[in-house]
């Protein structure tokens, strides 16, 4: 888990230091998107998710 934190504050970092807000949702969807990915792909839910996209 500290790794993770690590990894957040270096993708901060670099997004303050170069100026790239707009990348902020861009990152944040992905992140989003991959956990729910990996959280469903063993579940019984995992069809229903699957026919959104």
């Amino acid at each position: 888990m500290e790794d993770f934190i690590d990894l957040i504050k270096d993708i901060w970092a670099f997004l303050n230091e170069r100026k790239k807000y707009w990348l902020a949702p861009l990152v944040i969807t992905l992140v989003l998107l991959g956990t729910l990915i990996v959280f469903t792909q063993g579940s019984v839910i995992a069809p229903f998710i699957y026919t959104l996209f």
